[in-house]
């Protein structure tokens, strides 16, 4: 009996056990809820325009940059769009006008004054012109490379008016002394650098010289001269063994917006020339500046190359100049090379360079002596417009001062 009541109540808790789960499986699945009686219709969200956000703004708190903290805790910074370079254009220049330009430049030349003028007007002044003071007013003019046979001539008509003036005051010795140097330097000399030929255009002009007597920076000048005085220049880079020459000349030319022939390194600088004076014939200019190679005048071989140069441009027409360019501070150096160049391109006129520093004033009388042509333009300085025409009259006032 106790048997069966212990089996009916474990039976009894049993069932009671499956009850509850089914009851807990069926409370964890809970039914969706009713639908709306009226569903709320939402419009759908507007199609972006061009430059605005993709979904519908919202309204919030705006900060400016300012009230952004950093991670370092400084301050914005707006990136600035890259700067895209320009290139840049050469700006032409406008030389100055040559008339009156070496009295300009009087003050440079007068530094060469000590070894003629100064010390010419010195023994002049003396009171007793004896012989010994003769011997020095000849050495001082031969120190500064005037030459033996114009020192002669000038000493001797120096005697010749100092006796006959007799009581010489410091006006008249320096009126004397000017008077005597003009003439020695030559005032009927033409000067005028040939740029205008008899018919037809352009002038040609071909400048020759020994290395490093500014011979490039010279035709840069001289194309900066006739500028400034209403020509237009066509320059020819014929010096083609020299890396930077074409180089250095083109940057004369781009200055004064001369246009440039050049041809490539180690070419044949005949052929720049020749192709120079085409170009210029057909531009219809008015010059064509030829800046031929430095030449050793001890070298045959390169001379007779400056040769073929001439004989090249002449085809198109012929020279209407040949200007040696000589360094003023070589002295009696210079001349020699000048009768070589006279022998092989027949010159015309001379370009002394460098003749502010330490140049002795008499090399003006010496060359022209030996080669029988005029100093045209003479090199005062480093400067752009320190080529200037040769004056006579002006030239010795700076060798004598005022």
């Amino acid at each position: 009996m106790e048997i069966v009541i212990l089996a009916v109540v474990i039976a009894v808790v049993v069932i009671g056990a499956l009850g509850g789960l089914v009851v807990g499986s069926r409370r964890k699945k809970q039914l969706p809820p009713p639908p709306p009686a009226t569903p709320d219709i939402t419009a759908p969200p507007a199609e972006p325009h061009v430059g605005d956000e993709s979904e519908t703004p919202r309204d919030e708190t705006r900060r400016t940059i300012e009230e952004v903290d950093l991670p370092d805790g400084g301050t914005a910074t707006v990136e600035e769009p890259p700067v895209v370079e320009e290139l840049e254009i050469p700006q032409v220049e406008v030389p100055e006008p040559t008339a009156g330009r070496l009295v300009r430049l009087r003050t440079r030349l007068s530094r060469s004054q000590n070894a003629l003028g100064k010390g010419l007007l010195t023994l002049l002044s003396r009171e007793h012109l004896d012989e010994d003071t003769w011997e020095e007013i000849e050495d001082t003019l031969l120190t500064a490379d005037v030459g033996v046979q114009p020192t002669q001539e000038l000493v001797e008509r120096l005697r010749e008016r100092v006796k006959v003036l007799g009581t010489r005051t410091p006006e008249e010795l320096r009126a004397l002394l000017r008077d005597e140097l003009i003439t020695l330097v030559g005032p009927d000399m033409d000067r005028e650098v040939k740029t205008e030929p008899a018919t037809g255009k352009p002038g040609i002009v071909m400048v020759v010289g020994v290395n490093g007597t500014g011979k490039t920076t010279t035709t840069g000048k001289l194309a900066r001269v006739l500028v400034a005085d209403g020509r237009s220049v066509v320059l020819g880079a014929a010096d083609t063994f020299r890396a930077a020459a074409a180089d250095q000349l083109q940057t004369w030319g781009e200055r004064v917006g001369a246009h440039t022939v050049r041809g490539p390194e180690a070419g044949d600088p005949a052929s720049v020339a020749f192709d120079a004076v085409k170009e210029g014939k057909e531009m219809g200019s008015d010059v064509v500046l030829i800046d031929t190679a430095g030449r050793l005048h001890t070298k045959t071989g390169l001379m007779d190359e400056l040769g073929k140069v001439k004989r090249v441009v002449e085809k198109h027409a012929p020279l209407d100049e040949v200007l040696l360019v000589l360094d003023a501070t070589t002295g009696q150096n210079g001349l020699i090379q000048a009768r070589v160049f006279a022998e092989v391109v027949n010159i015309t006129g001379i370009v002394l360079t460098k003749l502010d520093g330490t140049a002795k004033g008499g090399i003006v009388v010496a060359v022209q002596r030996e080669l029988g042509v005029p100093v045209k333009l003479i090199g005062l300085g480093e400067g752009a417009d320190d080529l200037a025409p040769f004056e006579p009259a002006a030239f010795v006032d700076a060798l004598i001062g005022e």
